[in-house]
């Protein structure tokens, strides 16, 4: 049995390793609010302040994308930087809203981030005023640039969803897993106990050696029981074809069943044998709690593996031991088709 299945970790946020080097990349537009500096009227005192204010724009765009900085206090430091240049660059301040829009976008949390982009979206509308010297369709330029903020924040929060679903889906997997393992392994030892401490009991009076030898077997079956059971709960337990096939006739001739074994293990196909191996358990424990059979035949092939019992036959609907059984088969591509055997039931598996 393989440990059970587990969701990927959530690939680390890119923007928390890389996102400084994106900010970066796109200083480059900050070319607009110099280029507005350059050729404003202002005093050379005012134009090398907004400069300067400019310069610590672009610095703390950058390291507001730093997980160890706090977003909120980057992104005001960026509006107040902003806000002093517009006594010399004006209208064109417009211009810092995509970087706002993107940082709040990115960073900041929900769903906060919604209301700071829709509020640095409105600015850009400052164009439809018809202020001299700036383009009625600026609004065009800038919505796009905003928009791919969004929806990079978008995809990343769909990403997480989806990663919290199949972590849920794992988990839920990874219960039925150890669910059906310890119901094969409790199910199978219970029952062997049961029809050991049965056979002690009856030995008891006329035969006490062979009734201490019982007794002698139900403890180690119950060290073994509690060995699998924790071993099946970490995940680690590896069914054993071989070591099954060995211990099925005696839990039979236990019940006083006779077993009739055709084919080795050398005959199945090895990539199948831990799960032939569960199936030959699981059907064993089935023909000594249900079947009230005298004899059962085990035959094992290339195809896979067939019990067959000369019982009271199969009647009423799947329990979790063969449906579990039916899910492992079928997890492998192959098929359990359980049919009546005239006299008893006939269970055969076969594997691609």
């Amino acid at each position: 049995m393989t440990a059970g299945v587990t969701a990927d970790p959530l690939p680390p946020n890119p923007w928390e390793k890389w996102g400084w080097a994106f900010a970066a990349i796109w200083l480059v537009f900050l070319a607009y609010p110099v280029i507005a500096v350059a050729e404003s009227d202002a005093p050379v005192l005012a134009k090398v302040a907004s400069l300067l204010c400019i310069a610590g724009f672009a610095v703390a765009n950058v390291m507001a994308y730093s997980p160890r900085n706090n977003t909120w206090v980057f992104l005001g430091l960026m509006v107040a930087l902003g806000l002093a240049t517009v006594p010399v660059i004006g209208v064109s301040a417009v211009s810092y809203t995509p970087y706002l829009a993107i940082l709040s976008a990115l960073e900041l949390p929900s769903p906060a981030w919604k209301w700071s982009v829709a509020a640095w979206a409105v600015l850009p509308l400052l164009s439809l005023l018809g202020i001299e010297g700036f383009p009625s369709y600026i609004f065009l330029m800038l919505w796009p640039i905003m928009l791919g903020g969004v929806m990079l924040r978008i995809f990343g929060e769909r990403e997480e969803v989806a990663h919290e679903a199949q972590r849920q889906f794992a988990l839920v997997t990874e219960r039925e897993r150890v669910a059906r393992d310890v119901h094969d392994v409790l199910g199978h030892s219970l029952t062997a106990l049961s029809v050991k401490a049965e056979l002690a009991a009856r030995l008891v009076d006329v035969d006490p050696v062979r009734a201490k030898a019982e007794l002698e077997s139900i403890q180690a079956t119950a060290r073994q029981a509690l060995a699998e059971v924790r071993a099946t709960v970490g995940g680690l337990r590896a069914g054993n074809l071989e070591a099954e096939l060995a211990a099925a006739p005696l839990v039979l001739a236990d019940a006083g069943i006779a077993t009739t074994v055709t084919g080795d293990v050398a005959d199945t196909d090895p990539r199948h044998r831990a799960l032939l191996a569960w199936v030959l358990r699981e059907s064993v424990t089935n023909v000594v709690r249900h079947a009230r059979a005298d004899s059962v035949v085990i035959e094992l092939s290339p195809r896979g593996i067939c019990v067959t019992d000369d019982g009271a036959g199969c009647s009423g609907g799947e329990g979790n031991g063969l449906r579990g059984m039916r899910e492992r088969v079928s997890g492998v591509g192959g098929t359990l088709a359980i049919s009546p055997a005239d006299p008893g039931t006939r269970v055969e598996v076969a594997l691609p």
